[in-house]
Formats: structure tokens, sequence, C-alpha cells
């Protein structure tokens, strides 16, 4: 028998969300050494239907450091982000307006909408974001307060307890890397 659109669809289970945001910060680094303070560098975020799991929207933007404004060679063989993609780019108080405008046109800050971001791992939204904001002392708006840590819901749906590094959830979930 073969698989329908709709019936692909239809084996969805409802979600408490109606949009998951996947966000997944990059940031300067050096080898050896933590960056005082490490900065944001690329901000990209997909918009993930709730319903369907479709990307409906794109908000991406790379963002000029500003205390560390040359990336080292460790960050851009880490990162793949070069020199070249974040001189003359939005700074992250210029980028989070952006992101808060982005919002308000998808239509995501209407209060009939439920979002929520989705990160692999804590670090984005509970450690960067929050000592980018603080440093700087830009506000955080409440909304980055939420977020589901995938790794965590992996780790309880697999019953897992050892370390799986993406590729391998992926893999054991036969979902391709794009």
């Amino acid at each position: 028998m073969a698989t329908t659109a709709s019936s692909s669809i239809n084996s969805i289970q409802p979600q408490n969300y109606d949009y998951f945001l996947v966000l997944d910060f990059e940031a300067t680094c050096e080898a050896n050494q933590k960056l005082q303070p490490s900065e944001i560098i690329e901000f990209p975020v997909l918009k993930i239907n709730g319903r369907t799991f479709e990307c409906e929207s794109i908000f991406h933007t790379y963002v000029q450091p500003t205390v560390h404004p040359q990336l080292t060679r460790f960050c851009t063989d880490l990162t793949g982000i070069t020199q070249s993609m974040v001189t003359d780019q939005p700074i992250l108080e210029e980028v989070l307006k952006r992101f808060h405008t982005w919002l308000t046109d998808e239509n995501l800050l209407s209060e009939s909408t439920r979002f929520i971001f989705v990160t692999c791992g804590d670090w984005d939204l509970y450690t960067m974001l929050p000592k980018q904001c603080n440093y700087f002392q830009l506000s955080k708006a409440d909304y980055f307060k939420h977020w589901i840590n995938i790794k965590r819901s992996f780790h309880d749906v697999a019953g897992s307890t050892e370390r799986i590094d993406m590729m391998e959830k992926l893999s054991g979930l036969n979902i391709s890397h794009a």
C-alpha cells in the first residue's frame, strides 16, 4: 500500500504547540581556551509546523562579533563560518530586534499561537544567549525562557543514558542530515 501525504499527516500525533522553532547558535571560539565573552556569530531558526512537521519559514543571519571581531582559524574550521560571512553583519542587539520582527511577521506572537524553541542541549538558550544579553546589557525577551532540549527528549524516549551525538541520533531515527 502506497503512503500518501495525507495519511502521513494523519499519522502525526497531536502536539502541544502550533510551531517548533529549531534554533542552533554558532559562536566565537578558540582551541584550548574560553573566549570571554564568547559571541554569537550565527543565529538560525527554522519554523516547523506542529501539525505537518514541515518547515514553513526560516530566520537566518550571521552576527558581527564586537569584542573579538576577528574569527580564529579554529572557529572557522569548527563552524565553517568565515570572517567575510560576519564582517559588516548586524550586531547582536540589531539581530534580536530583527528576530522579534520576524516572530511578529510570522504571527508567532499572537495570543492564539503556541510555539516553543527546540535546541540540541541547553547551551543556546540557558547559557549563551543570557550571557550575551548580560554582557551587552540587552534585555532578553520572555519567549527565550522556554525550550525543548531535544537531547533530553531523545534520551527519555530511547531510554539510553549514554552520550550519543546528533548524527547517531538522526541515523537511529532514519532521518538524513540536510
